[in-house]
């Protein structure tokens, strides 16, 4: 359902190392290259995207309060392994790995904020 995710960035080349190291875990590269302005990663042009891009008005990037990306995997070590690649490239926690709600079966999740603060969740059904 969702074709892509533009999340704004101050710093592309810090923000596309991230993303490399990250995404990469996972077996997902750059898919479109916009120059100056940003990249794209993704499996597929069929599949979502998550892209990283300068404000086209030339303002500064913000995050937004509420807003959250989620990345899709298949399973729950894949979980961990994201979580634990975020945090070790700079990310912040926003919740540690484990099935939501607590206690609960099926959606097993961990959350984290990248280096600019967009938040994300990396999750998978089991």
């Amino acid at each position: 359902m969702i074709g892509y995710i533009v999340l704004g960035t101050n710093d592309l080349a810090q923000s596309s190392a991230f993303y490399d190291a990250l995404l990469g875990e996972i077996g997902v590269g750059r898919m479109m290259d916009f120059g100056e302005r940003g990249y794209a990663w993704g499996a597929d042009m069929e599949s979502p995207m998550l892209c990283i891009m300068t404000p086209h008005n030339g303002e500064t990037a913000t995050i937004g309060n509420g807003t959250m990306a989620a990345i899709t995997v298949d399973s729950q070590a894949q979980v961990d392994l994201i979580h634990a690649k975020a945090l070790e490239l700079g990310g912040t926690d926003e919740g540690a790995p484990g099935l939501r709600p607590e206690g609960g079966e099926g959606f097993y999740a961990a959350y984290f904020r990248d280096l600019e603060g967009h938040k994300f969740d990396v999750f998978c059904y089991q």
